[in-house]
């Protein structure tokens, strides 16, 4: 290896490491209260994760609003101006606090109705309904801390933001299984025990990210840059947000679909997604921090005007990001005894069909890290943002749910079978992402 890969390889381990690490302390939550409430029952297991679905749409929104402030804020920090970051840092807040707003109220106020978006079963509502109202306002303390977060990865501070979000985490298991078993002399609470975890582990780490902000002396959140922005820059925002926004909630709301699915195929269908699917989380989470590093680089490089340099960088970055998600299909595939033996409460139905699961779920990691790299990436440091709605649009609506509802509903194919198509998504849109790669119109300098 060169000096030059070396130097590549090791930037990029100093910023996906911390990232791979708070990706895997945030699926741990979901992970903990599935093996807790599995434990109590299937039925506890398969509410809340339905429920967490809409915690999932939320993060959407976040998602795209924090690609936006990424694609600024590590141009503008590349270029050295780092007055900037706080302009972007309100406005970012401003889109982020409305949305959480909106979404703390419907989990408050409607929970029931949220729920039979999901599925049909009554006591299945009940309990999801039940967690949703308590949840509620942990909703908002995310619209807060993950954007500030953001911020924190992108001014060099990706280590001490992976330590306050994995405060929180710990303390959320923490409380989990105290509230969830009723230990240490406190009542025996179930999924309630598991929703009011989840508040509070979300209030502390909004306190964290207060306390950061009161201690930072470079960039703060500042009440007039929230309320009176530079209207240029928040054209800008909007510009390299909105196709991300857009992209987010289609590909979200396509993906949802397939829980959607799922869930009207019966409980043990939903277990068994349920858990497939935070272990697709937790082996994705190494993917995902290459996809926020390779965006942080290639981001820099263009922001100092570097772009044969960034252009060069994202080539060596693509072949890391194969790389990496084959390997975490090993891992995965590897595991697949092991996380059968914790799902041992699951019905005889239910196990066989995680077990086909898992297996989707190993090689699906491939082209989920090759996505997370080129469009979450590498496009998007380079402030084109709508290739990938255009491709998710076309991908998730014109083919995957539409080939999804037509197997499960019309011809009524079995579960795995209707389970391998839904999960085709990232390997149907590999060819159009290398196509459009290969045209470079993502080389340019977006600062002004």
């Amino acid at each position: 290896m060169n000096s030059e890969n070396k130097t590549l390889v090791k930037k990029l381990l100093v910023l996906v490491l911390p990232m791979a690490l708070q990706n895997l302390m945030a699926s741990l939550v979901s992970a903990s209260d599935a093996l807790m409430l599995g434990f109590l029952n299937q039925s506890s297991l398969s509410a809340v994760s339905l429920a967490g679905q809409v915690q999932f749409v939320l993060s959407l929104f976040l998602g795209a609003f924090t690609i936006g402030e990424s694609v600024l804020a590590a141009q503008y920090w590349g270029k050295g101006e780092k007055h900037r970051l706080e302009e972007i840092l309100g406005i970012v807040l401003r889109f982020s606090i409305l949305v959480s707003f909106l979404f703390t109220m419907a989990a408050l106020c409607a929970p029931d109705l949220l729920m039979r978006i999901f599925t049909n079963d009554e006591e299945l509502i009940r309990l999801g309904a039940s967690y949703l109202r308590i949840t509620s306002f942990s909703y908002f303390f995310m619209g807060i801390s993950q954007i500030y977060l953001c911020i924190m990865k992108n001014t060099g501070r990706a280590l001490l933001s992976t330590l306050y979000s994995s405060s929180s985490v710990i303390l959320n298991i923490i409380i989990n299984a105290i509230l969830i078993f009723g230990l240490l002399g406190f009542p025996k609470l179930g999924i309630a025990g598991a929703a009011i975890a989840t508040s509070i582990s979300r209030g502390v780490e909004l306190a964290l990210i207060l306390f950061e902000n009161v201690r930072q002396k470079e960039i703060r959140i500042r009440m007039k840059h929230i309320l009176r922005p530079p209207s240029w820059l928040q054209k800008d925002y909007i510009h390299y947000t909105w196709p991300s926004l857009a992209n987010q909630v289609i590909w979200g709301c396509g993906f949802t679909m397939t829980s959607v699915i799922m869930g009207h195929l019966g409980t043990d269908a939903v277990a068994a997604n349920s858990i497939a699917q935070i272990a697709k989380n937790l082996a994705a989470c190494l993917c995902l921090g290459i996809g926020t590093g390779a965006g942080i680089i290639i981001g820099n490089e263009l922001g100092q005007g570097n772009l044969a340099q960034a252009k060069k960088t994202g080539n060596k970055l693509c072949i890391i990001s194969l790389i990496t998600g084959a390997s975490s299909c090993v891992i995965l595939f590897a595991c697949i005894p092991v996380i059968q033996g914790f799902a041992g409460t699951l019905s005889p139905q239910a196990q066989d069909y995680l077990r086909f699961m898992l297996f989707v779920c190993s090689y699906y990691l491939i082209g989920k890290s090759f996505s997370a790299t080129v469009i979450g990436g590498i496009f998007s440091a380079g402030g084109d943002t709508r290739f990938g709605l255009i491709c998710d649009t076309i991908n998730m609506w014109a083919i995957i749910v539409p080939v999804g509802c037509i197997a499960a509903f019309v011809l009524h194919l079995p579960v795995p079978v209707v389970y391998f198509l839904l999960n085709l998504d990232e390997f149907t849109k590999m060819p159009l992402e290398i196509w459009y790669y290969r045209k470079y119109r993502w080389v340019k300098n977006i600062t002004k």
